[in-house]
């Protein structure tokens, strides 16, 4: 089995499929994918993702207030988050962190967000999914300081290994995306050839960062399967045994999506 560790279900193009989300996962399923998870991004889409894993015994999900959704949302706070994460299909916080690609204007709000998020999650013992992006101190900072025993994962990681060695040393996993077939990223498929087999995971962050042979059109959880592909041939290991290590890792981070 594969899993597509961090996809946005509700943001699907859903063209290629007659409008239908059944069908999408449909073709995802029939690759191989057998579970996917669903990314909460702000307050509005929390019961959205909720619905989708109500729905499918195959989908769970995560709620969280995504850096770049708070110049348009004022939720952060920790009384929503206690009471968004308090349901038996959120296995996960986020997700959350720093972006100061976009933003840079926004970095202590969304500094405090961040150690909002990582508040929760000591609270409630659920992993964090972290987006960083040109914040590589202020996101390991922040996340020393949380020294979070159950961690989680960088996830759609574009950084260096220096940054991706830190972050397995407080205990966090790293996951892929789309982004390791693309022809620049070759400082990034180094990182993937020396992320320990039992911290990886692997995602389509879709509908963005389609894969090559994609690229340019939108992603999609099935599309998960070539960015597994392209991981094996580039750790120089069998596509069952990415398959097999990815998934009990997904399993072992997020325990709560076992069924």
């Amino acid at each position: 089995m594969l899993i597509d560790s961090h996809c946005h279900l509700d943001r699907l193009d859903l063209t290629a499929h007659d409008g239908s989300l059944d069908n999408a996962l449909n073709a995802a399923r029939a690759r191989g994918v057998g579970k996917f998870l669903c990314i909460g991004v702000d307050a509005a889409n929390a019961p959205v993702v909720k619905q989708l894993a109500e729905q499918y015994e195959d989908v769970w999900c995560s709620v969280g207030i995504h850096p770049l959704d708070l110049s348009r949302n004022e939720a952060t706070d920790l009384a929503w988050l206690l009471q968004a994460l308090d349901h038996s299909r959120v296995v996960a916080i986020g997700e959350t962190g720093l972006d100061y690609h976009y933003q840079p204007e926004m970095a202590e709000a969304q500094q405090a967000s961040f150690r909002c998020h990582l508040q929760a999650a000591r609270q409630t013992g659920k992993p964090v999914i972290i987006h960083t992006r040109e914040a590589r101190a202020d996101t390991l900072e922040l996340l020393r300081e949380a020294d979070l025993p159950q961690a989680g994962v960088l996830h759609c990681f574009t950084e260096d290994w220096d940054m991706a060695r830190a972050a397995l040393d407080m205990g966090y996993y790293i996951s892929l995306s789309g982004i390791v077939t693309f022809r620049n990223a070759e400082a990034l498929r180094e990182v993937a050839r020396r992320v320990p087999a039992d911290r990886l995971l692997v995602e389509t962050d879709s509908p963005y960062l389609a894969p090559v042979p994609h690229r340019g059109k939108p992603n999609e959880p099935q599309f998960v399967h070539e960015v597994a592909a392209a991981l094996a041939q580039i750790r120089g290991e069998s596509e069952e045994t990415l398959w097999e290590n990815t998934t009990a890792n997904f399993h072992r981070l997020f325990p709560l999506a076992i069924n």
